[in-house]
Parts: C-alpha cells; structure tokens; sequence
C-alpha cells in the first residue's frame, strides 16, 4: 500500500497574491483540487504577494531559490504554477529549478488526457495540447513526456516523447488534420439536432461549475425515468469527472420523453483556447430547449461559481436560453428540501430529494408551447394514435362509435397539423 501511494506525482503549489486579490486563496485549493484529480499528492505549498507578475520567473527572482529548496526537502517530483506561464517564464523555472515545472493549464490538459475517452474528446484535447506546445517546444520534453496516452500527436510515439520530434511545421499540420476530422464529428452532430428537432424532442442541457453534481443528477432522473443501470454515467468526486458529451433520454411514466445531456463543467481561469477546444461538445448546450444549471450551493464560493458558469454561457451564446438554477448538495446546508421558487430549485440529487419537483418545472419551462386539447380520430387513422401514444402525449383514450378519442398535452405544431379532429 506504502509503495502504491509513492507512486503518485509529488506536487509543490505555488501561486502569487496580486495586490490582495479576495480571490486568491479559493483559486489556490481550487488549484489543489486539480492537482487531486489528476492523481497527485499535495506535499507542499508557496505563496507570495507582489503588486504584479515577475516576467522573468513569475515569482520574485529570490523566491525561486525557497521553492527550489522547499520542494528539494518535501522530495517533490514538479512544481505546479497556479496561471498560465509564459514560454519564456515556463524555460527560465525550467532552469532555475531543475525540476518538471506545470501551469494550471498544463495541469488541466493532464488531467483532459486522462479522462477524454470518446475520439471526439481526445481529438480536442489533442488540438489544446498541441496549440499549448506550439510557443514551449524549447525545453517542453519532461512536461510533455507526462502527457503521452491520447491519440495521434499526443501518443507515447508522438508529443509524449522525451525530445519533442515535433517541429512547428508538424505540429501545425496535425492541428489542421484534426480539426477537418472535428469538423466532420460537428456535421454529423448537427444532423442529429437537426433530426431531434424535426421530431419535436425537447433536449435539456446540465451546465455549471465542475464538480457541481451534474452526473449526478443524471443518474438520478435515469434511475427514476429510465430504470437502466447501463445508461448511467461516472460521477466522481472530483474536478472534470466527466469530459465527453452524454444524452440520455428520459421517459416518465403518461408524459413526454425529452433528452437530457451532460457535458464538460466549467472552472475558473479556464484558457479561452480550452473552451474553443471543446467548442463542438459545448454546441448541446447552444441547440438546447432549457438548461439546467447545476450549483454546489455547499460550497462557500457558490456565488461565484454563479458568475462564471454565466460567464462562459455566454460566451457561448447560450445566455438567452431558459433556465432553471437547480442548487445541489442543499441538504448540507438546509434543515427542509426541496424548496422551489420560480426558476430556482434547492434539492439533493445524492440523497434522491427534490427530483420529481425538478421534473415538474422542466415540463413548466421546456414544454410551454405544448397545448392540452381533445381529438376524435377515426379508426382508419390509427397511426396516428400510434404516434401520439409513442411520443407520450396522449392522457386519456375511449373508443366511441366514430373514432378514438384521446385527451392530449401535444406541441403547438401537432395540435395545428391535426386540429380538423379536434371536439
């Protein structure tokens, strides 16, 4: 058991404090978690406060020399920097320290290498990879040799290599054949939109901060409305569990059938090449009816875990679409759940509270277009009481001398095509 836990990366945290940033200390056990979810061991940590950046080193030329000493003496095997390094910074640590040296965004590609395991996702984290590398490939072979593991570029045989036998040039031509490859996974993506569209099927998206219960919640509306244990998905605790895009449809006893997807979580300081990297995936929360956007409302910087997750939203341009704020984990904060008011619900998907309230206000918001409406189809029309009872719209049924007749909930457009049977 001993020799199992050495075998974890022993990381050192470092993180500078820009003129008493509030936020400061939230970003470092942020920084912490990220480290924990890519399997490594927090052994130590170094702080310090400057009024801006050091462009030579990031930290104050002589706080080197006590990271370098601190790290040597907790045997650590890297050094990780909580924001982006400059190549130039990320060469002059390199060589200060003698040590693998990390940012927080190589930190989060690591642990996107891990986990991507759809070839859409490791397609894009290849290209953030790749585009990360493009301006360090001096002095860039320890750090990349740790990412070796995901297809092509990044393969053990690729970027993963110690040298780094990538030049520009190749580097810039794999970019340019994986995005043509992204770009056919988008066509074929947006086909099916296109086709759950022309079927009238409601897509809900999860959406938040990573972390935030998500999957969680998934799995909880599948065990409840679907009742497959196949069609559940790993929820971890953990930053980034889930990487790849996953719908599931959801189908409640007499009601409609509407899909629900999760997707990549959202963190702060995310580099705005990594959102553009996953572009593609995040394209389900654009296209979506109502998104669901899941906060840890136990967690103290819930607010602005708000912020962010709105933030990237727009960015996005998926701001303007529905929305339900569905705070999770309340169970660690409040005596009673759920509590629902308007477009909020506060609930616990773990504990299994609050579940069938949530599924209430999804069909108030995603199914407002849907009309209730009784129809009288003659028998030769049966196929369309087959299409009704299949797409779950259909409440009631007797049979009367001249047709069917079903008491409907059924989308505008259906009530408009078939409104010549309506009584």
């Amino acid at each position: 058991m001993q020799e199992e836990q050495r075998k974890k990366d022993r990381a050192f945290l470092v993180g500078v404090n820009i003129d008493g940033d509030s936020e400061f200390e939230r970003s470092m056990e942020e920084l912490e978690n990220l480290a924990k979810a890519c399997e490594m061991e927090v052994v130590g940590r170094a702080d310090q406060n400057l009024p801006s950046i050091n462009q030579a080193f990031y930290v104050g030329s002589g706080k080197v020399d006590e990271i370098k000493a601190a790290a040597s003496m907790l045997e650590a095997d890297l050094i990780i920097f909580d924001n982006s390094l400059t190549p130039s910074q990320l060469r002059n640590l390199q060589n200060k320290l003698e040590m693998t040296v990390m940012d927080r965004t190589n930190l989060i590609l690591e642990i996107f290498s891990k986990r991507a395991r759809t070839r859409e996702a490791r397609m894009q984290v290849e290209i953030a990879s790749l585009e990360y590398a493009m301006p360090r490939l001096i002095g860039m072979g320890q750090i990349l040799s740790r990412q070796g593991g995901t297809s092509g570029g990044m393969s053990n045989r690729g970027a993963g290599e110690k040298k780094l036998e990538l030049d520009r040039r190749r580097i810039q031509h794999r970019i340019s054949e994986l995005r043509k490859e992204l770009k056919q996974v988008a066509r074929e993506r947006e086909t099916q939109r296109k086709q759950r569209k022309e079927n009238g099927i409601v897509l809900v998206a999860l959406a938040g901060y990573t972390n935030a219960g998500k999957s969680t919640l998934l799995n909880r509306m599948v065990e409840e409305y679907v009742g497959s244990e196949e069609k559940k998905v790993e929820a971890k605790d953990m930053l980034f569990a889930t990487l790849d895009t996953t719908v599931r449809k959801i189908t409640p006893a007499g009601r409609q059938p509407f899909l629900m997807s999760d997707t990549v979580g959202f963190i702060s300081n995310l580099p705005h090449h990594l959102v553009k990297a996953f572009q593609s995936t995040l394209e389900e929360v654009k296209q979506a009816d109502l998104v669901l956007h899941v906060v840890d409302y136990s967690d103290p910087d819930y607010r602005e875990q708000v912020k962010i997750t709105k933030e990237t939203l727009k960015d996005l341009g998926a701001d303007q679409i529905p929305c339900i704020y569905v705070f999770n984990k309340a169970d660690k904060v409040l005596e009673k759940l759920p509590v629902c008011k308007k477009d909020r619900i506060y609930l616990s998907a773990k504990q299994g509270v609050g579940h069938e309230e949530l599924l209430e206000m999804i069909y108030e918001k995603a199914f407002s277009d849907y009309v209730d409406c009784d129809m009288l189809l003659p028998y030769e029309m049966g196929h369309i009481v087959s299409y009704f009872n299949k797409e779950g719209m259909v409440r009631e049924t007797s049979y009367e001398p001249e047709g069917t007749k079903v008491k409907l909930h059924c989308p505008l457009k259906d009530y408009e095509k078939y409104k010549e049977f309506l009584l």
